[in-house]
């Protein structure tokens, strides 16, 4: 009788742990990973202690292991013995994390564009944000030579500060090592959809550009002024794909160049140097929303405001904050902030399982939550992993009555009382973003109308 009390004939906590890994590993064929025959584990079993792994709570890494091995004997006890060395799973791990989560993350993106369908698309379209951060990292020699920032090589001779206690230059050496994290996430279900990893001085615009393919076609890329530019907003529209990004100083819009047939809000990117190597202007949409003390300045390709209005425009960039809370629930909630690895493959192969065991979470709560027809946007991941956390501890002891994984998740929802403004509070501050200020906005000159003419022209053949 697996997963029973076999004095009471009760089930145990571990059926309902097992029915939600099978859930989420449905459907996924593990034929093109072809382990050693004298390997004591498979696939499947493999993939499951992975996501055990970063579901637990333990304080070390092969505490971790230990507890994750010791679930999936429980789980499947027809498999026989497996490797109770840790250096041995990770060294599994390591040769086979990124063919085992590439499978994985397929079956999770096709589960939530069926079991979320309701929650797909937003304002007509298949919206997705992107945004970077830093993971810290133990100061090992490994990290510091894996992931330290690239050095700056400039003609320009760097001058000799004294420095101060206290002081930027002073700390620079306390930081420890940092690993930049691009994740693309689907704004209907504030969902991980793919990301990118690489050192602290990696560009989130060239990880965003390599993350491209794997977002449907038509479907809608929503970005903060750090996606400001022409490569890459080029490389955006001809995908066939939508942009929504937010514009500050640092960017020149053009109005009245007369190269499309233009209306209100119609507005043109065309650096200089892209009409210089004749290049054609991109052409956008202004969109203007009131943010909490400056005005917010945001250009779409969607230029027929019949299929996205202006109030959509800003709800679905007010939606691109949610990055931000997964990223709280990565570090805070999920407690990794600072990955425990102290080799730089190792930490790499702990950040993808914690995203993918993330993504399980949250997937598994907010297709429970959508039955009851609760927003989304309720779900408490404090409480999905405390669930989940408390299967795995009490994986022995009978279930109890209204205690299932499912009833636990439908629970695990944020209160709905109002919360105060913590802006108005007096505590201090750690730090202060700076403005992003507003673009320059000019009518065209006679010159570049004259040469989008042109071009207009050689395009028409």
């Amino acid at each position: 009788m697996s997963h029973q009390d076999r004095s009471r004939g009760l089930a145990l906590n571990s059926r309902h742990l097992d029915q939600a890994l099978q859930w989420l590993l449905a459907g996924i064929s593990w034929k093109s990973i072809a382990l050693r025959q004298d390997c004591t584990w498979t696939p499947r079993i493999l993939v499951r202690a992975a996501l055990l792994w970063a579901w637990s709570d333990e304080l070390t890494l092969e505490e971790r292991f230990s507890t994750s091995r010791r679930l999936v004997a429980h789980l499947a006890p027809q498999h026989g013995p497996l490797a109770e060395s840790s250096q041995a799973f990770m060294k599994l791990l390591r040769r086979w994390t990124a063919s085992l989560v590439s499978l994985v993350v397929i079956a999770l993106r096709e589960r939530v564009r069926k079991t979320l369908s309701g929650q797909w698309e937003c304002c007509g379209f298949a919206v997705f944000g992107v945004d970077g951060s830093r993971v810290e990292l133990p100061r090992t020699k490994s990290h510091e030579a894996a992931y330290s920032a690239s050095p700056k090589r400039s003609g320009k001779k760097k001058r000799n500060r004294r420095k101060q206690p206290g002081s930027a230059a002073a700390t620079k050496k306390a930081n420890v090592p940092q690993m930049w994290l691009t994740t693309l996430f689907h704004v209907g279900t504030g969902l991980p959809w793919n990301w990118r990893t690489g050192p602290s001085d990696s560009s989130e615009r060239e990880h965003a550009l390599d993350m491209l393919e794997s977002l449907p076609q038509k479907g809608l890329l929503t970005g903060d002024a750090g996606f400001v530019g022409y490569d890459f907003a080029q490389a955006i529209l001809r995908s066939g794909r939508h942009l929504l990004i937010r514009v500050g100083a640092n960017i020149k819009l053009l109005r009245k160049l007369a190269y499309v047939r233009e209306s209100e809000g119609t507005v043109y990117v065309w650096p200089d140097k892209a009409a210089k190597n004749l290049l054609p202007p991109l052409v956008f949409r202004l969109v203007v929303a009131q943010g909490p003390r400056h005005p917010i300045y945001l250009i779409t390709s969607v230029r027929n405001s019949k299929k996205l209005s202006d109030q959509a425009v800003r709800g679905l960039y007010r939606k691109r904050w949610l990055v931000e809370l997964f990223y709280r629930h990565l570090k805070q909630t999920f407690q990794k902030r600072k990955l425990r690895s102290l080799s730089a493959e190792n930490a790499a192969v702990e950040l993808e399982w914690s995203l993918v065991g993330l993504w399980g979470l949250g997937l598994s709560a907010a297709v429970e939550i959508a039955k009851d027809e609760v927003p989304l946007s309720r779900i408490s991941m404090a409480g999905v992993l405390k669930s989940f956390r408390r299967l795995m501890r009490d994986y022995l002891h009978p279930a109890e009555r209204g205690q299932s994984l499912c009833a636990l998740l439908r629970r695990a929802l944020v209160d709905t009382y109002l919360r105060k403004n913590k802006a108005s509070r007096d505590y201090p501050r750690k730090r202060k973003h700076e403005r992003t200020g507003s673009p320059t906005i000019a009518d065209a000159t006679a010159q570049q109308i004259k040469q989008a003419r042109m071009l207009k022209f050689l395009e028409k053949g």
